[in-house]
């Protein structure tokens, strides 16, 4: 354990306090007393850059926190790992409680979303964590993390990896040293799994799990990742959807023509590619993809009343963002996020603002972002608009296509398959998500809702295949996050519950 003898003397003070507070209010103090020096790690371990792509620094996330972990007395620490030597590892660690039948895995993933810098708000980087006294985008300031600051619950972070999911690793790290600092009983045994390539769309988890199939045994796996409920409600999450990428890239003139010799004459990629992507879906939201909804399992009746009684946020989340209608109209947001989607991530071609030119360019290039539901299968899903560009009249290569194929034919488009996984879900009935629920709703005044589906997408489906694991969702970050973009931040608030919570599931009793 890392040394407080800094606040020994106001620990010592209030031992005979703290033997008569419940185990929640002792993790509570613990939390509060130290409270800078946690944020003073937190920085620095957002500080080391974990763009997922970028192997040398995602090892260097490995090995700190592999070292908070020991710093915390975490036991049989351990790198696992895939047959492929740049592939990132798993850090792994593990609680023997003497007498324990059960045993919990804590699950949050250490790497994160590529950076854009220049997007970033002035005074902010993404590898310079910052503390802001509230929302920087509503001209809130930086103040420095000094010790005489008392630190408001309305402060933020802002990192990358701030709420996705370096928090999540800090406040489940952080719940277990305040429970063994108090030295509170725990009653089942805890494994800690954090993982370095989610954000890849963790492509050697299999492996990795085909590989420690008996390490990694269990009744319970608590993810933590994702948001609250927009209404800062807690939340229980059955499952998540899956996703899947396609990257389309249509071709125009082998090098940029200008516009006024060329125009009208000379086809444009970037027109052809809008117009493909337009047919994709009606003016109502919907995808107009044949088959694109047919295989969707629906909601069960438990599932569909967990919807209908989590509290309404779309007229008040359409006014803070700007939106002056849902894209499907008279579906809500909870409906929405229970149906396959297809969204455009971005398009690429040629240049615009100060550096724009009358040109026709060589290609555009648009990848497409695939959400998937219950009985999608994400190659089929991929296949289904692979087939809708094939219908538009589009030849279809994997490869930069040659002169001759570029001659030959007058819709030329490549295609490449992104990996995908698909979507999974618990059970509602489940009775350990009971125990689940009722373990959170004691650091809790409002109720803790359960919701079928998280909006985003997590390895559940892998767990389920290898292990046959059992997976509940317990996310901590604010809905306003902005993870995966520019100016990613977790709210203090979000951050303390997170801890107060993780540690509230740590001394369940299954």
């Amino acid at each position: 354990m890392r040394n407080y003898s800094y606040v020994l003397p106001f620990l010592l003070c209030s031992l005979l306090v703290q033997a008569q507070w419940s185990p929640l209010e002792q993790v509570r103090s613990y939390r509060q007393s130290n409270e800078h020096l946690i944020l003073q790690e937190f920085f620095a371990f957002l500080s080391i850059p974990n763009v997922a792509t970028d192997s040398a620094t995602i090892g260097r996330n490995a090995v700190y926190l592999s070292q908070l972990m020991k710093s915390r007395g975490i036991t049989h620490i351990s790198f696992l790992k895939a047959d492929d030597p740049k592939a990132p590892p798993v850090v792994f660690g593990e609680i023997k409680v003497p007498g324990a039948t059960k045993t919990i895995i804590f699950y949050a993933h250490y790497d994160g979303q590529p950076v854009n810098k220049q997007l970033w708000m002035p005074g902010l980087d993404p590898f310079t964590p910052q503390l802001v006294n509230g929302n920087r985008l509503e001209g809130a300031s930086i103040i420095p993390l000094a010790e005489k600051n008392t630190i408001s619950p309305e402060w933020r972070i802002y990192a990358r990896g701030a709420s996705d999911d370096k928090g999540g690793v800090m406040a489940v790290l952080t719940a277990y040293e305040a429970l063994a600092y108090a030295k509170l009983p725990l009653k089942c045994n805890i494994k800690f799994f954090f993982e370095g390539e989610e954000e890849q769309g963790s492509p050697h988890l299999s492996q990795i799990l085909e590989k420690n199939k008996e390490l990694l045994s269990s009744d319970l796996w608590i993810i933590c990742d994702g948001p609250v409920h927009q209404s800062g409600l807690k939340q229980v999450v059955f499952g998540a959807r899956g996703d899947a990428h396609l990257t389309l890239k249509v071709y125009g003139p082998k090098s940029p023509l200008h516009s006024g010799h060329y125009g009208n004459w000379a086809p444009n990629p970037v027109m052809s590619l809008a117009t493909l992507l337009s047919s994709m879906k009606d003016s109502s939201g919907r995808v107009t993809i044949r088959d694109f909804y047919k295989d969707v399992i629906p909601l069960t009746d438990v599932e569909k009343k967990a919807i209908a009684s989590a509290p309404p946020m779309d007229e008040t989340l359409k006014k803070k963002l700007g939106l002056p209608r849902e894209e499907m109209k008279g579906v809500s947001l909870m409906e929405a996020i229970n149906l396959p989607s297809l969204n455009i991530n971005g398009i690429e071609s040629s240049n615009v603002g100060t550096i724009q030119a009358n040109v026709i360019p060589v290609s555009a290039t648009a990848v497409i972002d695939l959400r998937l539901v219950l009985g999608n299968d994400w190659k089929r899903q991929q296949q289904k608009v692979i087939d809708h560009i094939v219908a538009k009249g589009f030849h279809v290569v994997d490869h930069e296509p040659t002169d001759e194929e570029r001659n030959l034919f007058e819709k030329l488009i490549r295609v490449t398959r992104g990996e995908g996984d698909n979507a999974q879900r618990t059970s509602m009935d489940w009775p350990l998500a009971k125990t689940v629920v009722a373990a959170l709703q004691q650091i809790s005044q409002q109720p803790v809702l359960q919701i079928p589906t998280l909006g985003g997408s997590l390895p559940l489906d892998v767990l389920s295949r290898v292990l046959h694991a059992k997976t509940l969702i317990v996310p901590i970050a604010n809905a306003d996050n902005n993870q995966h973009a520019e100016n990613e931040n977790i709210m203090i608030s979000n951050f303390r519950d997170g801890i107060d919570m993780l540690a509230a599931l740590m001394l369940m009793k299954l």
